[in-house]
């Protein structure tokens, strides 16, 4: 990390945020949500595509072949969404705010605070009721102009937002 004296260190006693800037994950209660979103998307090709060349290779009922392999795509979706969604993280340093996702293959996104052009706290209505919402951090340039962060407790987004924000006009006052 570098120090860069444009933009001022997060003050350490700032509510809703950690202090530390080592990796923040998201709360556990967003995992189910996740998971399931990643279950249909296994469930549904495993049920159709797959179900019906099994059934006509093994001559077996089209029918049963697809349940039983849309069963196996929602099993196998869910635990890949849980191991997934333990995989995001997030941070916010001197350097700007940054995600992580992936194991295997890792990603990880830096959005120097400079580049923050304005930012959004979006919830749905399952959002809502597991009192979590989704960070969008719109940024300057055409390459990845929007930054989201989804499933974050909403203290943290509301927090985020208002810490991104006072950095970026701390920024450019400067």
């Amino acid at each position: 990390m570098t120090d860069s004296p444009d933009v001022p260190l997060p003050p350490r006693d700032a509510p809703g945020l950690p202090t530390a800037a080592d990796w923040q994950p998201l709360p556990r209660r967003g995992a189910l949500l996740y998971a399931s979103g990643v279950a249909i998307a296994f469930a549904i090709p495993s049920a159709l595509a797959v179900g019906q060349l099994v059934a006509s290779l093994a001559h077996l009922p089209r029918i049963g072949s697809s349940i039983a392999l849309g069963v196996v795509g929602l099993a196998l979706g869910t635990v890949i969404g849980l191991r997934r969604h333990r995989r995001i993280g997030w941070k916010l340093d001197r350097d700007g705010f940054a995600t992580r996702r992936g194991g295997v293959w890792r990603t990880e996104t830096l959005v120097p605070v400079s580049r923050v052009q304005h930012l959004d706290v979006e919830r749905g209505p399952l959002e809502r009721q597991l009192g979590l919402a989704t960070l969008v951090v719109h940024t300057a340039g055409t390459r990845m102009a929007a930054v989201k962060l989804p499933l974050l407790a909403l203290e943290d987004a509301e927090a985020l937002r208002a810490r991104l924000a006072r950095q970026v006009e701390t920024d450019d006052a400067l």
